[in-house]
C-alpha cells in the first residue's frame, strides 16, 4: 500500500507542475485532462501526507522516551504516543478506503427498469410500491425524476416501468438495487387473510453518455405504431408510439408515453445505448464478478435480493442478512439505512483486494 501512495504523491508533484506549464495551458484539451486527474488524486495525497506527518511525529516521541525524562514528562510523551497510534491507525484505514477502485459510473444518473414478476395483479402492485418508494428516496435526495416508458394495469400497478433519475451520485447510491425484490402480503381480494408471496424485478442501470456508446444507424430498425392505453382505448389519433429494435443484439425498446414521436424516439433511444452501455459494461466486469461471486455490488438480476414481510412490518436484505423492522417508513423512500449497510459490506469486500 505505502508503494502506491508513494508513486501517487511523485505523480500528483508531476502534475501540478505541468498545470502551471503555459504550453499544457494553451492545449485546453490536455489541461482539463490533466486537472481532472490532478483532482482525483488529490484527496489520496493529502491524506497520505497527513499519515505521513502523523507517523514522523510517533517516532519521535517514540525516540524521546528513550531519553531521561522526569516522571510528568513520560507520562504526557506516552499519552501522546497512544493518541498517535490511534490517529496513524484511523489514516491508514481511510487511505485503504481510498484506495479503492472507483466506479467509473459512480456520478451517473440512472436509468431504472422494474418489472412485474410471478404473481399477477399482486406482483404489477408491489411494481407499483416499489416505484413510489424510489421516487420518495429520490425526493429526499433532492434528484428529479423522468418516466421513460410504463405499462399500467388499471388497478394502480405497473406490468413494466422505466423511468430516469437524474442527480449527483444516484448511481453509487441505487447501484445494489438490481434484483428480485420479493413481497409476502394478504391482497385486498383475499377473503381468508392467506398471505400470497409475489415478485418484482429490478434493473439500474448508469445513463449512457454520447462518449459511452455509439450506434450505427444501419443496425437499427425503428416502427412507429399508433399509442393505446389501458383496455385498447385510443390515447391519440396519430402514430406517435415508437418501437426500435436493435439488430445485432435484439434488443426492442418501445416508448408510447409522450404524444410526440420524435420525444418517443428520443426515450427509446436513451433507454436503447443505456441497455448497451450496460451489456457492454457487464461483460467487461464478468470475470471480475465471477472471482467475487460473494460481492453485494455484482448481485445477480435474477437473485433475490430482499423480502418485504408486510405481516410482520420487516423489510431483510438477504445479501448483509439485515432486517429492518420499519416497513412502513422505507416504503416512503427511508432507505439509506439499507444502502448504508450495502454499501460498507462492498467496500470492506473490496478492501480485501487493497495490497
Amino acid at each position: 500500500m505505502l508503494d502506491k501512495l508513494a508513486f501517487l504523491e511523485n505523480k500528483y508533484k508531476e502534475l501540478s507542475e505541468k498545470i502551471i506549464d503555459p504550453e499544457v495551458i494553451s492545449n485546453m484539451d490536455e489541461w482539463t485532462k490533466l486537472m481532472k486527474e490532478n483532482a482525483e488524486i488529490e484527496p489520496i495525497v493529502m491524506k497520505y501526507r497527513e499519515y505521513i506527518k502523523a507517523t514522523e511525529s510517533l517516532s519521535e516521541d517514540k525516540e524521546m522516551l528513550k531519553e531521561k525524562l522526569d516522571d510528568e514528562m513520560k507520562e504526557l510523551v506516552k499519552e501522546e504516543i497512544k493518541e498517535l497510534e490511534e490517529t496513524v491507525a484511523k489514516l491508514e484505514e481511510e487511505l485503504r478506503i481510498l484506495l479503492i477502485p472507483k466506479d467509473p459510473n459512480d456520478h451517473k444518473n440512472v436509468i431504472v427498469e422494474i418489472r412485474g414478476g410471478a404473481g399477477g395483479d399482486e406482483a404489477a402492485l408491489f411494481a407499483g410500491t416499489l416505484f413510489r418508494m424510489y421516487s420518495m428516496y429520490a425526493e429526499r435526495q433532492g434528484w428529479k425524476i423522468e418516466i421513460m416508458s410504463s405499462n399500467e394495469i388499471g388497478i394502480g400497478g405497473f406490468k413494466e416501468i422505466i423511468f430516469m433519475i437524474k442527480g449527483k451520485g444516484a448511481y453509487s447510491r441505487l447501484k445494489y438495487e438490481s434484483g428480485v425484490h420479493r413481497v409476502q402480503r394478504v391482497p385486498t381480494t383475499e377473503s381468508s387473510g392467506r398471505i400470497h408471496t409475489s415478485t418484482s424485478t429490478v434493473a439500474v442501470l448508469p445513463e449512457a453518455e454520447d462518449i459511452d456508446i455509439e450506434i450505427n444507424p444501419n443496425e437499427i430498425r425503428v416502427d412507429v405504431f399508433r399509442s393505446s392505453g389501458n383496455g385498447g382505448q385510443s390515447v391519440n389519433t396519430t402514430d406517435s408510439a415508437v418501437r426500435i429494435t436493435h439488430i445485432p443484439t435484439g434488443i426492442v425498446i418501445s416508448c408510447q408515453d409522450e404524444k410526440s414521436q420524435l420525444k418517443n424516439r428520443d426515450k427509446a433511444m436513451k433507454i436503447l445505448k443505456t441497455r448497451l452501455y450496460d451489456k457492454m459494461i457487464s461483460e467487461q466486469t464478468a470475470e471480475i464478478a465471477q472471482e467475487r461471486k460473494g460481492q453485494v455490488g455484482t448481485g445477480d438480476r435474477s437473485e433475490r435480493i430482499r423480502t418485504y414481510n408486510f405481516p410482520q412490518g420487516r423489510v431483510t436484505d438477504h445479501r448483509i442478512n439485515m432486517t429492518l423492522y420499519k416497513l412502513e417508513a422505507f416504503l416512503d423512500g427511508d432507505i439509506d439505512e439499507m444502502i448504508d449497510g450495502l454499501i460498507t459490506t462492498d467496500q470492506a469486500e473490496k478492501l480485501q483486494h487493497v495490497g
